[in-house]
């Protein structure tokens, strides 16, 4: 008899926790799947984008980074520093923490020493557009290394949806508003896409095109990770594409930080020689 009841209660036992693991996995799916996002306005989805954007004044952070085109690939890394709407400054320190580059880029300007060679570049701001082949202003830069929006750009033309389960915004033609357009030089954005995460409003993925066949695309996404106070980008991913070429720029940061009061060391020795690239 006692056997029997011994068997009984190993088996009630078993059978209890199979059917704790069944009922804690059914709840783990219900969890994991997600609700049929409801319909919002472009309105709401945008001031919501907003509201959880990336808030700072200053933004430094260490970064690991590779580059690749056709199938060749080149990694560095190094610190990279923002000072909101004004500045852009980039070490880079390839191996061992020597330092080999200081890149400096402003609104109009475009400055670069070469520490390994002992020379120096200035140019403006399109210099980058002509390497890369695309067409970006300080802002847009900005903002794709920030994973937040373009700041000074009209917002009243974008149309909501959804798409693969977040949210879509997308417009065409988005004009820079007059007042921050620089030196006469309109730049539009003839489409435009964000994908934003229904949980964060934080954006996840977005790409800007040109609309003829085999026009130009730049399309990036990101990943976050709280730093205790709010969400900041820590995985970056860049598609850039032409008709002749195809580039990817795989960025990891690391150390964010978004209160600290930071220098932006860029002094020139006299010893330097000027070139004409970089």
């Amino acid at each position: 008899m006692s056997r029997k009841f011994n068997t009984y209660k190993s088996s009630h036992l078993l059978s209890t926790i199979v059917l704790i693991i069944i009922l804690s996995s059914c709840s783990t799916v219900r969890r994991t799947i997600r609700e049929p996002l409801k319909e919002q306005g472009p309105e709401y989805l945008f001031n919501n984008l907003k509201a959880n954007e990336l808030k700072y004044n200053t933004f430094s952070a260490r970064f690991n980074t590779s580059f690749t085109q056709q199938k060749n690939e080149t990694s560095f890394s190094g610190q990279i520093r923002i000072q909101k709407d004004s500045l852009i400054w980039i070490s880079i320190s390839p191996v061992l923490g020597i330092e080999m580059a200081r890149l400096l880029i402003t609104n109009d300007s475009v400055k670069y020493m070469n520490r390994i060679d002992n020379y120096y570049f200035v140019s403006d701001f399109n210099y980058i557009n002509s390497l890369i082949n695309s067409t970006l202003d300080f802002d847009m830069l900005q903002a794709f290394l920030t994973g937040n929006d373009f700041s000074f750009y009209e917002n009243s033309s974008f149309k909501a949806g959804i798409d693969n389960q977040e949210y879509n915004l997308a417009t065409t033609n988005r004009r820079k508003l007059k007042k921050y357009v620089r030196n006469n030089q309109l730049i539009n954005i003839p489409i435009q896409h964000i994908w934003l995460s229904p949980e964060t409003f934080k954006i996840s993925r977005v790409m800007v095109r040109e609309t003829q066949q085999g026009g130009r695309k730049v399309e990036g996404t990101y990943e976050y990770v709280n730093n205790g106070t709010q969400l900041v980008p820590e995985k970056l991913s860049f598609n850039l594409e032409t008709i002749e070429n195809k580039h990817q720029i795989k960025v990891q940061y690391s150390k964010v930080a978004t209160t600290d009061s930071i220098a932006f060391p860029f002094r020139i020795p006299p010893k330097y020689r000027k070139s004409d690239k970089f």
